[in-house]
């Protein structure tokens, strides 16, 4: 069988952790920084995690990652 192809899209969105769940970062902080509160700007700090769901469908995109 011929290897499988990573899709890049995922490569740099996402990351699998160490128990296999999938890392995205948070939505919500491209633009419009002006109306939301700054409490809500800094909820949307850092990573947040995929729910199961969304989580497989994401690990299909990356074949060959660990605990893929």
């Amino acid at each position: 069988m011929p290897k499988l192809k990573t899709k890049s899209s995922a490569k740099k969105r996402f990351k699998i952790s160490a128990r296999g769940k999938v890392l995205s970062a948070q939505a919500g902080k491209r633009h419009g920084m002006i109306k939301r509160t700054n409490s809500q700007i800094r909820k949307l700090r850092g990573t947040t995690t995929l729910s199961k769901q969304d989580g497989k469908i994401v690990k299909s995109y990356m074949p060959y990652s660990l605990r893929g």
